[in-house]
């Protein structure tokens, strides 16, 4: 089928159009699956040189490769890779500082699919980056599953979400309920903006 109009509504495309109309030269970013550094690479686009994106990664050869591909792109300096778990972000950044944070649950692009996210690290690192977003900051998730890896964490992250306290936040979940072959759900988390109290 030609000019399919399915490849320009993926779950990263949305993901990235709302990332792209949020994030702001100067940004803070945290990319909390740095996987391949796609997703590092184009945060550090955004926040511009005055910005930075702090991204994790628990496998060494996702850290490799995502360093690897910020010096190709001149990138380096916007961004720092971490080995270590995402649940542990709050040690790398101060509370309601940061104005995006991007998660992919899954497995590592072209990797071992045995060696994928983990519910329990996942929620650990949701609930780590909430207190770290700036008022009116976001967080977008894209949850991959399929095959024999990926639905007890997809089963979790979906029970979760809802329990996130409304007054704060609002979550907004996607899934495309007419696709066939386990599509993956972007999920969009928006941090309130404080209004002052009326005189």
């Amino acid at each position: 089928m030609k000019n399919d109009p399915r490849k320009h509504f993926s779950a990263l495309d949305i993901i990235q159009k709302v990332l792209r109309e949020h994030i702001r030269p100067g940004d803070i970013c945290i990319d909390a699956t740095a996987g391949r550094g796609r997703d590092t690479l184009f945060l550090a686009e955004l926040v511009g040189e005055n910005g930075k994106v702090t991204a994790f990664d628990i496998q060494e050869e996702a850290v490799d490769s995502t360093r690897a591909l910020l010096r190709e792109h001149g990138m380096e300096n916007r961004a720092r890779v971490i080995l270590d778990s995402h649940s542990n972000m709050t040690a790398y950044a101060e509370p309601g500082t940061v104005s995006a944070i991007t998660f992919n649950f899954g497995w590592l692009p072209g990797g071992d699919h045995n060696v994928y996210t983990q519910s329990e690290s996942s929620i650990a690192a949701i609930k780590a980056g909430l207190s770290l977003l700036s008022d009116g900051g976001i967080m977008t998730l894209i949850i991959y599953y399929g095959r024999e890896t990926g639905f007890d964490e997809r089963d979790a992250l979906l029970a979760f979400l809802p329990t996130i306290d409304s007054d704060v936040y609002t979550v907004i979940e996607m899934p495309f309920v007419n696709r066939t072959n386990c599509p993956p759900i972007p999920v969009i988390i928006l941090k309130d903006e404080k209004t002052a109290p009326l005189q």
